[in-house]
C-alpha cells in the first residue's frame, strides 16, 4: 500500500469518527479512544511516507463561508476535512463562559482564582502567578485580544473544576451545536492530537456565539485591550483593513497551519468564513478576504423571516480596553484606510397599512426599520433585539410591528420610530455595522 497525505488525511481520521458514530457518537471518551487509536496508527503510517504526524494532520487547508442568518454555504473548499482548531478552542471556552454568564453561574466582575496549572500554560499568556485572581471580563478579553492560553485555563477551572472535565463540557456543547467532528481536549487550543475540527464546525459554532450569545459578541471586535500596564493588541489584523469585519478569532500551531474564523457585513447582510491551515498569517488574512468578496458577490436563497442572527449588544464595560492572538509573530500587512459606509436593510420597504402620520416634517418624525417578517413574533423580537443593540440611541423611541403587503405575501414591518433624522441614522450605522438589518425611514416614507 502506498501512503500519502490523501490517505492518511482522508482515510484514518473519518474512519475514527465513523467508528464513533457506530458505538453511539456522544460520547466524548469514546470519540477520543477511536482518535487516539487513530492517531498511533498515523504516527506509523506518517512514518512510513516520510511525514511527520503534524504533516500528516495538516497536509491540506480547508475553507467555507456560510450566510450568517440562514446558514446557506456559499464556499465550500474541504470544508470536511479534519484538523486542529488551535486557538480557534478558545471561541468554545468563551461560549461555555457566556453561557455561565447568562444563568448567573459567572459575572463579569467575578475575580477568579489563578492555580498553578493556569501559570504553567506556554505563550502566549498574560503572564499570570498562582494565588492571583482574574476578573472574569479581564480573562475574557485576554482570549479574544491576546489569545491568553494561562487565562483560558482559568475560565475553565471555574467552569469545570479542571481543564480536562471543561474540556468534556465543550465536546458535549459541541455535539449539541450539531459539531459532529469536533473533539476537545484542553480549553486553549495548545497542540494535542485528539484535539480535532473542521471548517463546517467552526463555521456552526461562529453562528451560534452570534445567535445565542450576541450581548457579548462585540468583544470579538475589540482592538486591543490594557493589562498590566501594557496595551494589548489584537492579533486579528484582517479587522484592520477589511471592511464590515468585526471578529472574530484568530489561530496558529506547527500542526494547524495559520486559522481564522471572522464575520463580516456588508449592506445589512452578514456572512461567516473560516479558513484553516494557511502557510502564513499574511496569506491566510489575504484568502480570506478574496473568499468573503467572492461570497459576498452571490444573493443568499434565505428567507426574509430567518432569524436575525447578528443582532448585537454594543453594551461593554471599557474598564479594560482589548488586545492579540498567537501569531502575532508573523509579518503584517499594512493597513489600508477602510472607507466608511452606511449600510442599508436588504428588506426593502413595502407600502403598508401603519399608524397616521403627523402633520408636517418635524424632526421627530423619521424612524428605522429593522425588517419585515412573516409574524409579528418575529417583528417584536428583532424591535426588541434592536433596542438593546443601540439602547441609548433607541431609549426614546416607540415600537411598531404592522401587517403590511409585499406582493402577493403579508409581512411583519418592524419599526422604531418617533425619531430625528441624526438620531435614525446613527442608529441605523450601529445596527448594521454588526448585521442587523435596518434602513432609515423619513416621515415622507412612512406611509
Amino acid at each position: 500500500m502506498t501512503v500519502t497525505r490523501s490517505t492518511v488525511r482522508n482515510g484514518l481520521f473519518p474512519f475514527a469518527f465513523r467508528a464513533a458514530d457506530t458505538a453511539g457518537g456522544r460520547s466524548s471518551a469514546g470519540v477520543g479512544r477511536h482518535l487516539f487509536a487513530a492517531a498511533a496508527l498515523l504516527g506509523m503510517l506518517a512514518a512510513g511516507a516520510g511525514l511527520s504526524a503534524a504533516e500528516a494532520l495538516a497536509a491540506k487547508a480547508a475553507a467555507i463561508v456560510v450566510d450568517a442568518r440562514t446558514g446557506q454555504v456559499l464556499i465550500d473548499q474541504d470544508a470536511d476535512a479534519i484538523t486542529h482548531p488551535a486557538s480557534l478552542t478558545k471561541m468554545m471556552t468563551l461560549y461555555l463562559t457566556f453561557d455561565a454568564l447568562e444563568d448567573g453561574r459567572l459575572t463579569l466582575d467575578q475575580q477568579l482564582p489563578v492555580s498553578s496549572w493556569a501559570e504553567s500554560m506556554s505563550p502566549t499568556k498574560l503572564g499570570l502567578r498562582a494565588g492571583q485572581t482574574l476578573k472574569v471580563e479581564t480573562a475574557i478579553l485576554g482570549l479574544v485580544t491576546k489569545s491568553a492560553n494561562d487565562a483560558a485555563v482559568v475560565l475553565a477551572e471555574a467552569l469545570g473544576g479542571t481543564e480536562s472535565r471543561f474540556a468534556e463540557m465543550m465536546t458535549r456543547k459541541a455535539r449539541e451545536l450539531g459539531m459532529r467532528h469536533t473533539v476537545y481536549r484542553n480549553a486553549s487550543g495548545l497542540p494535542n492530537m485528539e484535539q480535532v475540527t473542521t471548517a463546517r464546525d467552526y463555521a456552526a459554532l461562529s453562528r451560534a456565539l452570534m445567535r445565542d450569545h450576541a450581548k457579548y459578541y462585540p468583544y470579538f471586535s475589540r482592538r486591543n485591550f490594557v493589562y498590566g500596564g501594557r496595551t494589548l493588541p489584537n492579533h486579528n489584523r484582517l479587522m484592520s483593513r477589511y471592511e464590515g469585519m468585526d471578529g472574530i478569532k484568530t489561530g496558529y500551531t506547527v500542526a494547524s497551519g495559520f486559522n481564522l474564523a471572522a464575520s463580516a457585513v456588508r449592506d445589512g447582510r452578514r456572512l461567516v468564513g473560516v479558513v484553516l491551515g494557511g502557510k502564513s498569517a499574511v496569506s491566510r488574512d489575504d484568502k480570506m478576504a478574496a473568499l468573503l468578496d467572492q461570497a459576498f458577490g452571490r444573493p443568499s436563497r434565505g428567507r426574509d423571516d430567518a432569524p436575525v442572527v447578528a443582532s448585537l449588544d454594543t453594551t461593554r464595560s471599557d474598564a479594560v480596553d482589548g488586545e492579540g492572538d498567537d501569531d502575532d509573530d508573523e509579518v503584517e500587512v499594512k493597513a489600508k484606510p477602510v472607507r466608511a459606509s452606511l449600510q442599508t436593510a436588504a428588506i426593502p420597504v413595502a407600502p403598508a397599512r401603519e399608524e397616521k402620520s403627523g402633520r408636517g416634517n418635524t424632526p421627530s418624525r423619521w424612524g428605522v426599520q429593522v425588517g419585515a417578517f412573516s409574524s409579528k413574533a418575529a417583528g417584536n423580537k428583532a424591535v426588541s433585539q434592536a433596542v438593546k443593540q443601540a439602547p441609548f440611541l433607541l431609549r426614546t423611541a416607540k415600537a411598531s410591528v404592522v401587517e403590511a403587503r409585499s406582493g402577493k405575501e403579508t409581512v411583519y414591518r418592524a419599526r422604531l420610530t418617533g425619531l430625528d433624522e441624526k438620531d435614525a441614522r446613527k442608529a441605523c450605522a450601529v445596527l448594521t455595522k454588526h448585521g442587523h438589518n435596518c434602513v432609515a425611514v423619513s416621515p415622507g416614507e412612512r406611509g
